[in-house]
């Protein structure tokens, strides 16, 4: 990561006249250290809904923050807006709240981590995992490009799984090239009865990159029973969204702990989908909220 002391331009961290930072419209002393990114920004309120009190509301595009408490727990809620070229926008913004001086425009000499925990929906990819199912996801493996564009070090758990997931999908020197991230450990291992834990599979589209067919032909027609069977020791793909791999590389390049928890809302193997999504989604907030609080 670059320390320059060097003042970042005003092109490269854009400020506005307010003190806040561009996308997201908060000034540094807007956002906690527990930050859940949701992706509709209508779903926002219906974090914040069970805060105990909320200091501070921004909206700007489809970038809503909520931040407040729960007890003593200082939290934000973020939404992110879809895809994994929304999360370099937003995981970047939040970075530089924290950890760059704005008024000299420097990186701070002492690092700041986030916690960051994605709420969010996904389909799930194998049979026995009915719709409504809390997943968490362990790794990401990113099908879109954007890490990339970053230098990312890979452990050598993470390298095997690569590996093995390229040979299994035959992407090996393909048009796709799949990263892979971890997600933190720290966070993961609060969320055990309830939850199932898998490798989550980030697509850079809804339609034609998740198999779905309507008028375009599709280039890997095989691809959603590959990602299916694929299994890397005790490893296995449960479900795929279209955000996990960015939050979880970012969050490497840039020292957060990251979490991404997902409600089922369609399951592609059995070609089900969830009869009350938002019901669904809300047992997930309140769930995941309760458990929040308390780390």
């Amino acid at each position: 990561m670059n320390h320059s002391i060097n003042p970042l331009g005003s092109s490269e961290l854009i400020i506005t006249p307010r003190g806040t930072i561009y996308h997201l419209d908060l000034a540094p002393e807007h956002i906690a250290p527990t930050v859940i990114t949701v992706g509709d920004p209508d779903r926002v309120k219906e974090v914040s809904k069970y805060f105990d009190r909320i200091t501070h509301k921004a909206q700007h595009r489809e970038f809503v923050t909520h931040t407040g408490y729960i007890g003593n727990k200082h939290i934000s809620c973020v939404s992110t807006g879809i895809g994994p070229d929304n999360i370099d926008i937003v995981y970047n913004e939040l970075d530089a709240l924290v950890n760059i001086d704005f008024a000299t425009r420097t990186v701070k000499d002492q690092h700041t981590s986030l916690s960051l925990i994605r709420l969010g929906t996904c389909g799930c990819l194998q049979a026995e995992v009915p719709v409504e199912s809390l997943i968490v996801s362990s790794h990401a493996i990113g099908m879109d490009n954007l890490m990339h564009y970053y230098k990312m070090d890979n452990n050598p758990d993470e390298n095997y799984i690569i590996n093995e997931f390229n040979r299994h999908t035959g992407l090996d020197n393909k048009n796709i090239r799949p990263y892979i991230a971890e997600g933190s450990i720290n966070l993961r291992k609060h969320f055990g009865a309830g939850y199932v834990h898998g490798i989550t599979v980030t697509c850079p589209g809804f339609y034609g990159p998740q198999g779905r067919v309507l008028r375009g032909p599709l280039a890997f027609p095989h691809l959603i029973d590959a990602l299916t069977t694929f299994k890397s020791g005790d490893n296995r793909i449960t479900n795929f969204e279209m955000e996990t791999s960015a939050i979880y590389g970012l969050g490497k390049v840039l020292g957060h702990k990251s979490l991404s928890i997902s409600t089922a809302v369609a399951n592609r193997v059995t070609k089900t989908f969830c009869s009350d999504g938002n019901a669904a989604v809300d047992n997930m907030i309140r769930k995941s909220l309760e458990i929040i609080a308390g780390i």
